[in-house]
């Protein structure tokens, strides 16, 4: 078989196999094409690279290297990460779609992958929490206190987070330790999964699938946010969220349904009392 033949056999088999990363690749090669003075970026970060696991795993290290920490080690220890947990592509991919989805300024699937600091603390998190369930507390903390400082979000690496995370416009962000957070969960700067008190058992809130959490919401304490939820923008959230229920106001309380199944992904932060004119 010809070379030219054997590489398109190539591409034709990794667009059926895995075509979220097909469209990474194709969509770095324009970009490269229309700004050669990214092309030496592009080409490092996406087109030389082998699988959308290691261009995410390239990513972070050239991210989240230091002076301390450089990003050759980084990236040998995000790979024995992979090896040892395979099914992390598999989330890299729910969230990267979970993206495309839901942000109206997404317009490709490479842009979270390049820029957008939200996705990248959500993929740097599942290293750490990998790293802290395998007894690398240490090297789970660096990653936590790099990203921190990088991206403006803290997520304690012990913190559990579903499929499926959509973190818009990530800034300031805090998750702590007991937290855990289900599936297809959007959330926008400002949102704090907190404790209360210096409780070291079982502390912070559990989110469940399919929850909205507005800008500057806090939900503090060993509460649930029951699925499909929504937390206005600026609520303080003390007590259990029922499912499918919108909460506003601080202290938080309940101000009518969730307005759809699944508030997540339409992202549509709107009261309906408010949009009938009749206040709150």
């Amino acid at each position: 078989m010809a070379a030219s033949q054997s590489a398109s056999v190539s591409t034709k088999s990794v667009s059926q196999l895995d075509p979220v990363w097909s469209r990474v690749r194709d969509e770095a090669e324009v970009i490269a094409h229309d700004e050669p003075a990214l092309a030496g970026f592009l080409f490092a970060t996406v087109i030389n690279q082998t699988r959308l696991e290691d261009a995410i795993a390239h990513r972070l290290a050239q991210r989240l290297s230091s002076p301390d920490v450089d990003a050759s080690l980084l990236l040998t220890t995000f790979d024995s990460v992979l090896e040892d947990v395979p099914h992390l592509g598999e989330l890299f991919r729910s969230d990267m779609i979970a993206v495309i989805d839901r942000d109206p300024a997404c317009h490709r699937f490479v842009d979270p992958l390049l820029y957008f600091k939200g996705f990248h603390a959500v993929q740097a998190h599942r290293f750490a929490h990998e790293l802290y369930k395998a007894g690398r507390k240490d090297f789970a903390y660096y990653l936590q206190s790099q990203s921190s400082r990088v991206f403006s979000i803290d997520i304690h690496p012990g913190a559990s987070v579903g499929r499926g995370i959509f973190v818009d416009h990530g800034h300031a962000i805090v998750v702590g330790e007991t937290a855990r957070i289900g599936d297809d969960v959007s959330m926008l700067h400002g949102v704090t999964l907190g404790g209360t008190g210096k409780d070291n058992e079982d502390r912070h809130p559990k989110i469940a699938d399919g929850v909205l959490i507005g800008a500057g919401a806090k939900i503090l304490g060993n509460i649930r946010v029951g699925e499909c939820a929504r937390v206005a923008a600026g609520s303080v959230v003390l007590e259990d969220v029922p499912a499918k229920k919108t909460v506003a106001g601080v202290p938080a309380r309940i101000v009518g349904e969730a307005g759809c199944n699944e508030p997540s992904r339409t992202m549509n932060h709107m009261l309906q009392q408010a949009i009938a004119g009749e206040g709150i």
